[in-house]
């Protein structure tokens, strides 16, 4: 016999209180379905673990599992589980955490729990919060549920309007079912049919595929008149790779997890995991790609793991998980230990975060190491692939620099083919030689082509060729490798070799030879050039330009140019061979002639010619042009 129904009126506007819910708490409508799934599968887990505590407790726990029952005709969703269900006391309490509290009280706990960085746990899985997000979908719902262990149950009903109904039920069986009286669909308000099993299926493989119990649905029937009830079927697949032991999962299970979560028809080329037991636990499973995201370098485009909360679905783009310059990496991260809002949609940015952020990064930068030692082909196709976005952590993440540069590799001269890291360099180091010597470059043939390599090329000394443009920028922001610090071969004074007293009685001659003629031409390119000096890394070429050990390359410049920001031009240094029959000759001559004005146009032409052959821009074409037709026609 059932007892009497007995109504309660809300002791707020209800109907305000259901818009905050309805508005504020939930983005997605879809998350209604995800919420009550929820709830179903703790009081599954609850049943479990009381039937472990109490061996007396009489119940049936063969066939612990959720069923979704829809009705076309009357418009209802059922959502129905065998669990440890609730008793009248615990209705009242659970589900009136919303509808017994005063709308002030609540409204401010609620936005409290939104701004704080702690203290959300209060709420976060409480059985009050999922089951109003129903009244999203729905014009009513009811609530049958009878505790296991008890005879009687007790029925919930309410349309959100002011007031519920609370009923003693004698026959029910053990567990909750809740009954949702849908709304008529409506797309333009992203209220969709939830009676179409199709779109039921979607939002279940969404948000609760890993779920541990089965989600049982009459399965899809090709006979539309039939009388026959339709057999149940498993829904959900339930396999959390992340969580199974690697033993039990094969590549084909990675594989065929990453190309759902990447959308990507190839195989990953690694995968990784991980798990973390202590005060913080978390299981995480990530893939590098085979292949770089068209949109990889698209601004605003979607990036970071998909984020589980107890195999339950939360956020598609966890961002806060992985640095941006990972933002290739695909993969789950699930733990029941985050602090996230009251809708379970948004993280709280706390230490947690940042604590499974720090150890994501360095397992992946690990694995890249791994990779690079272990299986070199893999890694060549991870860098030319992805090289370019991480060296982005360079400048970004000073924490993990080290690492970073462990794992990045770059053409230098030491192989026409293949690529070398920063360790491979200084393993091949010459002896007394204590710097990394590099040169930035819009393509391997213009630096290699560059009179600035002449010198190191012919005492046979590496030289990293950095084309990415980033590389303009991390070189001047980072010292050294491992002790050994980066000098650029078109900065400053280069000095190769150990001299000996008559090499530095040469020089001393030399200077004393040229310095007229050094004087002359600072002060007619003066507008072009901060000086004119000898070089010591020209053996062919006859001039270089080169600038001061702190100055921006002329690349660089460019680069914070197109992106709006003024940048001066620094003066560069020309640097003249006095070996060259073309400087000793102007030398010469200027002994010779010094008031000729044809001279300080063939100065002209040195600077232009140095400009040029490192792929730099004359001020004026058009004159450097009618100065080389000139001499041409002078020759013949």
């Amino acid at each position: 016999m059932n007892g009497q129904a007995e109504t309660y009126d809300f002791q707020v506007e209800t109907r305000q209180l259901l818009q905050l819910m309805i508005n504020s708490v939930y983005s997605d409508k879809d998350l209604f379905l995800r919420e009550l799934i929820s709830n179903a599968s703790d009081a599954l887990d609850k049943l479990r673990l009381e039937r472990f505590r109490d061996d007396t407790l009489d119940v049936d726990t063969s066939d612990l599992h959720i069923e979704i029952e829809i009705d076309k005709a009357e418009r209802t969703l059922t959502i129905r589980d065998n669990g440890i269900g609730m008793s009248r006391d615990e209705v009242v309490d659970l589900i009136g955490k919303i509808a017994n509290s005063g709308t002030a009280e609540f409204v401010r706990d609620l936005k409290e729990m939104q701004n704080s960085d702690a203290g959300t746990e209060e709420f976060i899985g409480r059985f009050g919060i999922g089951f109003y997000s129903s009244f999203m979908v729905a014009d009513e719902v009811k609530l049958l549920t009878r505790r296991a262990g008890e005879t009687q149950a007790t029925r919930w009903e309410s349309s959100g309007e002011g007031t519920y109904t609370i009923e003693a039920v004698d026959a029910a069986p053990q567990g909750t079912a809740v009954t949702l009286h849908l709304k008529p669909a409506d797309p333009d308000d992203r209220l969709f049919d939830y009676t179409d099993p199709w779109k039921i299926r979607e939002i279940i493989t969404r948000y609760s595929d890993f779920i541990t119990w089965p989600i049982r649905m009459p399965a899809n029937s090709t006979e539309e008149d039939s009388t026959e009830p339709a057999e149940l079927e498993t829904i959900n697949s339930r396999k959390a790779l992340w969580a199974s032991p690697a033993s039990e999962v094969t590549e084909a299970d990675y594989s065929g997890l990453y190309k759902r979560l990447s959308h990507d028809w190839n195989d990953p080329l690694e995968t990784i995991r991980l798990q973390i037991e202590g005060t913080l636990q978390y299981q995480a499973l990530l893939f590098i790609p085979a292949m770089a995201a068209p949109d990889l370098f698209t601004q605003g485009a979607k990036r970071g793991v998909q984020l589980y909360v107890s195999r339950v679905f939360v956020m598609d783009d966890c961002e806060a998980l992985m640095p941006s310059y990972l933002r290739f990496v695909k993969g789950v991260v699930d733990s029941a230990d985050l602090a996230l809002n009251v809708s379970r949609e948004i993280l709280q940015q706390d230490r947690q975060i940042e604590a499974m952020r720090r150890r994501l990064t360095k397992k992946v930068l690990s694995a890249v190491k791994d990779m690079a030692t272990k299986r070199p082909e893999k890694y060549a196709t991870f860098w030319k692939e992805f090289g370019r976005v991480v060296k982005e952590g360079l400048l970004q993440d000073a924490a993990n620099r080290d690492s970073i540069l462990e794992i990045c590799s770059f053409e230098t001269t030491h192989s026409l083919d293949a690529s070398s890291t920063l360790r491979e360099y200084v393993d091949r180091l010459k002896a007394g030689q204590e710097h990394i010597y590099y040169m930035t470059g819009e393509s391997r043939q213009a630096i290699e082509n560059s009179p600035h390599m002449e010198a190191f090329r012919a005492k046979g000394l590496e030289v990293l060729l950095l084309t990415d443009p980033i590389d303009e920028i991390w070189v001047d922001a980072i010292p050294e490798f491992d002790g050994k610090r980066f000098q650029s071969i078109t900065k400053g004074e280069i000095d190769l070799d150990d001299k000996s007293e008559d090499d530095t009685e040469r020089e001393q001659q030399q200077q004393e030879q040229f310095s007229a003629l050094l004087s002359w031409m600072s002060a007619i390119l003066e507008k072009d050039v901060k000086q004119v000096r000898l070089s010591s890394r020209l053996t062919t070429s006859a001039a270089c330009v080169v600038g001061d050990t702190h100055d921006a390359t002329p690349a660089l410049i460019n680069m914070y140019r197109a992106m709006g920001q003024h940048i001066p031009q620094a003066k560069r240094i020309l640097e003249l061979n006095p070996s060259h029959p073309l400087v000793s000759g102007l030398r010469a001559a200027h002994a010779e002639r010094p008031d000729d004005a044809k001279l300080a146009q063939t100065a002209e032409l040195v600077y232009g010619m140095a400009l040029l052959s490192e792929g730099g821009q004359l001020d004026d074409p058009s004159r450097f042009v009618h100065l080389i037709a000139e001499r041409l026609g002078e020759g013949l």
